[in-house]
């Protein structure tokens, strides 16, 4: 492979995909680890708990980045649980914040991406711990608990699935730092 050059050693080309799929089918049911789940242009992942809601914008569908739940994890000594945090999609080697007013594709299937899916007190209480209170973890994933997103078109998404941007189906993004977990 020949050496990268100066204008591109900064960028690379990777494909980015779905780690875990989950949805809850009221506020108080239990977490369900899906393969895959069916989504509806304008409502949202069929089973959900938010299925066809509107009470906030974005409410269809929230992604968040597994490296960020990874970071938090292991900056607690915790094991990695991919869906402590909630949200519906789990993905790798995507930087959400990025998407946040930008369409984009998940498996062949069109979001927008609405706004950034900021941490709630319920995130912080599910993840504290005694020697972490809930504003503690709510503070560590400012800006890192991921984006919520409106459903454009309708379909099934499944574990593996590939993210692309409006007309490719390869993400180019800048090589980012790696996450690290904030100090608390």
């Amino acid at each position: 492979m020949p050496p990268e050059s100066p204008a591109t050693s900064h960028r690379r080309i990777f494909t980015v995909t779905i780690e875990r799929l989950c949805i809850h089918a009221a506020d108080n049911d239990a977490l369900r680890d899906l393969a895959e789940v069916d989504v509806i242009a304008g409502s949202g992942i069929v089973g959900d708990r938010y299925f066809s809601r509107a009470d906030e914008p974005g409410q269809n569908i929230t992604f968040v980045e597994a490296e960020a739940i990874e970071a938090f994890l292991a900056a607690q000594g915790r094991p990695v649980d991919l869906l402590v945090t909630r949200r519906n999609v789990v993905t790798r080697g995507v930087r959400l914040n990025d998407l946040v007013g930008k369409t984009f594709t998940v498996g062949g299937l069109r979001f927008r991406g609405v706004e950034l899916c900021e941490p709630c007190l319920g995130l912080g209480q599910a993840l504290a711990s005694p020697e972490l209170r809930p504003a503690d973890v709510v503070r560590a994933f400012v800006r890192r608990g991921g984006l919520r997103a409106d459903a454009l078109s309708s379909g099934t998404l499944k574990c593996g699935d590939a993210f692309g941007g409006d007309e490719n189906e390869r993400v180019v993004a800048a090589l980012s730092p790696p996450v690290v977990a904030r100090s608390i």
